[in-house]
């Protein structure tokens, strides 16, 4: 556990990951933090946050994974979000985040290829917000050509599929969203 705000964190991460293992054969840049940020009422410190937590942190762990991942011919997995690409109102922070993360995704497929591959998975409906009525979930599945929430094991094929079978595939941002972004 690490405040991903805090600069020597990533370092401490790959660490401390290292010591457990041994070796270090992939890693999933999952950490995240998810709440509206309206132009009108947003904080230069809460910018600060969501920059470093969601976008700043997961750079930097690559860069302290990297010799560890080169030796092993690994992989990177970045979790990003659907709202990387059709952003959510009043959540502008958290989409920016998102969609930096998709293209630090495809500018380190492009840096550390052929040794890494550098891949993201954009959720969609996976686990509701608390706050979340049953109206509005409703409404989102009744867009979902699934018409089903996904589930946290829909979001670890995915990434067992790009760690263990996508060895051609780099650079690459796969959707898991029951075909929701298909009627957004």
């Amino acid at each position: 556990m690490a405040d991903l705000q805090d600069p020597n964190a990533p370092r401490r991460v790959i660490t401390r990951a290292l010591q457990c293992a041994g070796r270090l054969d992939a890693l999933i840049n999952n950490a995240s933090v998810f709440y509206p940020t309206s132009l009108e009422q947003v904080s230069p410190s809460e910018w600060d946050a969501m920059m470093n937590i969601n976008l700043r942190s997961a750079y930097f762990l690559v860069r302290e994974a990297m010799p560890h991942l080169r030796a092993t011919k690994g992989s990177v997995i970045n979790i990003a979000d659907v709202f990387a690409e059709r952003p959510k109102r009043d959540y502008s922070i958290y989409s920016i985040t998102k969609a930096g993360l998709v293209m630090l995704t495809k500018a380190l497929a492009m840096e550390l290829g052929p040794e890494i591959r550098v891949n993201a998975i954009a959720p969609g409906a996976i686990r509701w917000p608390a706050s979340m009525s049953d109206q509005a979930k409703t409404g989102i599945l009744a867009r979902t050509a699934l018409k089903r929430e996904g589930d946290a094991i829909d979001i670890a094929k995915a990434i067992r599929y790009l760690i263990l079978d996508a060895d051609y595939v780099t650079g690459q941002v796969l959707t898991v969203d029951g075909g929701r972004t298909q009627f957004i």
